[in-house]
Parts: C-alpha cells; structure tokens; sequence
C-alpha cells in the first residue's frame, strides 16, 4: 500500500510526470527499433535490448537491496512474463518491423487492451456488458481499416501485420494472468529474474542459430542500445508499475493510448512514414474501443462501491 505521503498532490504530480515519460520513452522507440534494425538481425536486436535492460535493472535492485530469489509462488509470473511477454513478443515485433512501418507497428501492437476484453471474459469469468461489447466490436473495426486487403501486398506484408496481431493478443494473455496471480514480491523485485530468463534462452538461441552479430558497433548503435536498457525497457517497466500504484486504472490505460499517437508522429519526423487517413481513422476507432471497455470497467466499480453489503 502506498503511505500517506505518496497520495497527495505532490506524489500524483510525480506519477503523471512518469507516465508522460512512459508514453514518450516507448512511443518514440518504434522508430529506433527499426533503426537498429539497420545494424543486426531482429533475433540480436532482441538480445541487446534484453541484456542492457537485464544490466540495468539488476545493477539497479542490488544497489537498492531489492535483488533477491522470487517466491516459489511467483515463478509461473516469472516464466509468463519473461518468455512471453519479453522474449516471444520482443523478438516477432522485430521480425514484422523488417516488413511493417513503425508507427503503423506500434498501433497494432497497442490493441492488446482490445484483446485483454474476451480473454477475461472467458478465463477470468468477468461479466460482458453492452459496453465492452460495443467497445470490441469499434476497435476490431479499426483494425480491420488499419489491416485491410489493400494493406496486404505480398506475402512479407502479410507475415508483418500477423505478427503484430499475435505480439498484440500475447500481451493481452500476459495481462490476464497478472490480474490473475496471486502477487508475493513486487513487480519490480521480480523484473530482473524475468529479465533473466528472456535472456537466456534467447541469446544461447541466437548465438548457436545465427554466430556472433555481423554488424561492428558505431556510436549511433550503441545509443540504440542504450535506449532500449535505459529507457524502453528498464525505465519504461518501472514507471508503469510506479504510475498503476499512484493513480486510477482507468485514467492510466487512457493516457497509455497516447504511446501509438507518439510512435506515429516519431515515425514520421525519424522514418519519414507516411501518415494517411486510413491510419489516422483506425488509431480513432481502436482509441474508442479501448476507451469504451475502460468506461466499462468504472462502471463497474463505481457500481459495486454504491451496492449494500449483504447481510450475512
């Protein structure tokens, strides 16, 4: 629980600084991942982008006192996150950014919010209302504008746009079985063995499948580098756990929908990306859609906190 201190003014002030950072650090990658794309394979992008961040975070929790082994209890969140939502997810991100445009990338990656909605439906048995219904079926309207027929040229362009989709519905699963866990350490105790183990497996895959990385380091690739540990990946991770403790779920999901509009205009200004009408209606239509279900869900709680306590 956060103490008296951390719930004023001052400590929401601290929290929307962080999420404002949140949503800069991690918008404005989508066009640095796809420079870095220029200096290695995506399987070794993914592995300098996890072991900078794994450098980091570690170095981070045992100056802090915080690196310690996670509770028996928290090792299926250790796995899920770590394969999946690190390991998995970074690495078939890379590979659909080979053939997809950043900020188109990044907009189609943001709709697991949409995908969260029918997983806990079917999981966590959490009620469907009209809302979350209508909410669903506008942003799978926008992505059906965004990933129409006409957006589909070549088999390349088709391997790109699915695998954003299942980059998306991967973290929509991730997000399922956290609201599911049963919580030991903190999150961010357990980020750097997560870390670890996205890692692993990761780099010895990479190394014995493709050999050391061709590419010779310049002081533009180590930049990119340093972005993806300092501030995509360990800042970024960080501040999201900081944000969701200190202000409203609603209000944080909302603001995060600003990370595409972010990776959209970074797109443009760094990659030179077209911005057309049809990206611009799609992110609209995905945007209400996910503001739809979070309505939804403070609907809800507003509801159960005016409902009476049943008698026993």
């Amino acid at each position: 629980m956060l103490g008296a201190d951390e719930t004023g003014g001052g400590a929401d002030g601290r929290a929307y600084l962080l999420l404002t950072i949140v949503i800069l650090s991690l918008g404005i990658n989508w066009p640095i991942l796809a420079m870095g794309l220029g200096y290695v394979s995506p399987a070794w992008m993914t592995v300098f982008r996890l072991a900078s961040a794994t450098l980091v975070v570690s170095l981070f929790n045992a100056v802090t006192g915080r690196l310690r082994l996670p509770a028996r209890g928290d090792l299926p969140m250790v796995l899920s996150v770590g394969l999946v939502r690190l390991a998995f997810v970074y690495y078939i991100v890379l590979v659909a950014l080979q053939f997809v445009p950043p900020g188109r990338s990044s907009v189609l990656v943001w709709t697991s919010s949409l995908w969260t909605v029918p997983m806990a439906w079917i999981f966590l048995r959490e009620r469907m209302t009209g809302l979350r219904w209508a909410g669903l079926a506008v942003g799978i309207g926008g992505i059906v504008v965004l990933v129409g027929p006409a957006r589909l040229v070549g088999p390349d362009s088709l391997l790109g746009h699915t695998l954003l989709l299942v980059a998306a519905v991967a973290n929509a699963a991730v997000a399922v079985h956290i609201r599911a866990h049963r919580w030991h350490g903190s999150p961010l105790d357990l980020l750097p063995w997560q870390l670890w183990v996205a890692l692993a497996p990761v780099a010895a895959g990479t190394l014995l499948l493709e050999g050391p990385p061709a590419s010779s380091w310049d002081p533009t690739f180590g930049l990119i580098v340093a972005y993806q540990g300092i501030f995509a990946t360990a800042l970024a991770l960080w501040a999201q756990v900081s944000v969701l403790r200190r202000l409203p779920a609603v209000s944080t999901n909302l603001s995060l929908m600003a990370v595409p509009v972010v990776g959209l205009l970074s797109s443009a200004v760094i990659a030179g990306e077209e911005i057309t009408a049809g990206v611009l209606t799609a992110m609209a239509l995905i945007g209400t859609g996910v503001g739809l279900n979070l309505l939804a869900d403070a609907r809800e709680r507003a509801t159960a906190r005016t409902q009476p306590l049943l008698p026993d």
